[in-house]
Order: structure tokens, then C-alpha cells, then sequence
């Protein structure tokens, strides 16, 4: 068990030096994309006018929303690791690890963890930096059970998130360029993940079918629950459930691509 535990420390040690090589690279995007609250800013500015709520929220608590959602972006959410993926399939390289005792998935989660760690910590410099000009359009909720359900619901939205980008990069055993596909589930997380604007805001039956979608849980649900926009603490056990269900079923998914695309793959050399 202990060398099991350092060979992926070792990945993860690897993956962290790896990412503060490009740390500027991650902080100019993290500078660029509170350019992007700007924008936000202005529409839901707009958007409000001179009334006070829009679905019963504040424009304190939308603006939150969004901060939120762009830091938990930064913290989970898997940058690349499809295409990475797809070119070490698609080079070769996967094959170094079809004769080590490495667990490929375990070893992609480690370079996943080392990158979210950077980018994390990465995002908190621009933050705050320009905290003082935020604060007084900030509102987050004090109930204690919300951060309680949200630590889960952000382990378990990481994990569907990775699983996701894995599951799309065990598809270039099939296909030789994926980007197609990744773009297309992009958008629809832009969409059905609550980053183009909350998911409360849809017709209630359009917002329940989202809610058993696993797009529902990448994003929205644990910003959501941070800052407020799910209220009833009844739900959120049953919302825990059918992520922990995503998490499971996109996990399981990954490995069934893993083993059957090792069955169409060809190594050739040493």
C-alpha cells in the first residue's frame, strides 16, 4: 500500500512542478477571466435596473454566483486533460504504461490533482487583488450546513469532471481527433452547468430535468449551495445522491473505455 501511495505522489510531485512552470500562463488567465466578472456585471446590472429581486434573488447574490462559479472553475475544473489525454494515446506513450505497474486512470488523477492545486491557488492572487473592489457587491450565506453538503458535492464534482475528460480521451482509441466531441460537451456544460446564467432561472420542469442531468453537478450544484441559491436543505441530500450516482456511472464508464480500447491497441517499438 505505501508504494502504491508514492509511486502516485511521485506523479502528483511530478504534475505540480510541471504546472509552476506555466504558473504565469495560469495566473494571466486567472487576470483575464475576472475581465469576464466585467462583463457580468454589466449585463446583470442591466438586467436588474431598478428592481430589487430577479426570481427572488439579489444582484449581491447573482454577482456572487458568478465569482463563485469562476473560482470552483479554477479549483476543479479539468483544463485540457482530455486533449492530454488523447495525445498520449494517439502517440504512443500510453504504452509505457501498459508495462509498469501503473494504474493509468490513478496516474492521470495525480497530474489532474497536482494542476488543480496551482490553478487553485493560483486564482486566490487576482481575487485578492481585487477583493476591496468586490466586497461591497459580495453576499454569502452563514448556514453552517451548506458548507457541510458542499464539501462533498466539490470532491464529488471533481470527480465527475475528471471522469468526463477521461471518458473523452479513452475515445481517441477510436477516433483520431476528439475535439469535435469535446466542444460539443462544453457548450452544453456552458449551458446546462449554470455558467451562462443560474439554472434556477429556468421554467421549473426545464430546471427539474436539468437537475438529473450530470451537467447539473460539474458546476451549479455545489456553487449553488455555497452561495445560496438552494435554499430548502431537503433537497440537497437526494441532489447528493444522484451526483454521487453521475460520479459512479462516469467513473465506471471510464474504465469499460479504458479496457476495451486497450483491446484495439496496437504498440509498436520499445
Amino acid at each position: 500500500m505505501l508504494s502504491t501511495l508514492n509511486k502516485y505522489r511521485a506523479a502528483f510531485s511530478v504534475g505540480l512542478q510541471s504546472n509552476l512552470v506555466y504558473r504565469v500562463n495560469f495566473g494571466i488567465r486567472g487576470f483575464f477571466s475576472f475581465f469576464h466578472l466585467i462583463v457580468v456585471f454589466i449585463l446583470w446590472s442591466a438586467a436588474y435596473g431598478p428592481q430589487p429581486l430577479i426570481n427572488g434573488f439579489t444582484f449581491a447574490q447573482t454577482f456572487t454566483y458568478f465569482v463563485a462559479l469562476i473560482i470552483v472553475q479554477f479549483m476543479i475544473g479539468a483544463f485540457n486533460e482530455d486533449y492530454q489525454i488523447s495525445e498520449e494515446i494517439r502517440n504512443g506513450l500510453i504504452n509505457q504504461f501498459l508495462l509498469k505497474p501503473v494504474n493509468y486512470f490513478a496516474y492521470r488523477f495525480s497530474i489532474y490533482l497536482s494542476a488543480r492545486l496551482v490553478t487553485g491557488l493560483l486564482i486566490l492572487i487576482p481575487l485578492l487583488v481585487l477583493f476591496p473592489l468586490l466586497k461591497e457587491h459580495l453576499t454569502v450565506p452563514g448556514e453552517s450546513w451548506r458548507y457541510a453538503a458542499a464539501l462533498p458535492a466539490l470532491i464529488m464534482s471533481a470527480l465527475i469532471q475528471f471522469g468526463i475528460a477521461y471518458c473523452f480521451g479513452m475515445l481517441s482509441f477510436w477516433f483520431l481527433e476528439i475535439q469535435g466531441l469535446v466542444i460539443l460537451s462544453m457548450a452544453l456544460e456552458s449551458v446546462l452547468g449554470g455558467q451562462i446564467f443560474p439554472l434556477d432561472l429556468l421554467p421549473p420542469w426545464l430546471y427539474t430535468a436539468s437537475a438529473g442531468l450530470p451537467y447539473f453537478y460539474q458546476m451549479y450544484f455545489p456553487v449553488a449551495l455555497i452561495t445560496g441559491r438552494i435554499d430548502d436543505p431537503s433537497l440537497v441530500l437526494p441532489m447528493l445522491q444522484i451526483q454521487f450516482f453521475w460520479a459512479a456511472v462516469i467513473l465506471i464508464t471510464g474504465q469499460i473505455l479504458w479496457r476495451r480500447g486497450l483491446r484495439l491497441h496496437t504498440a509498436v517499438g520499445g
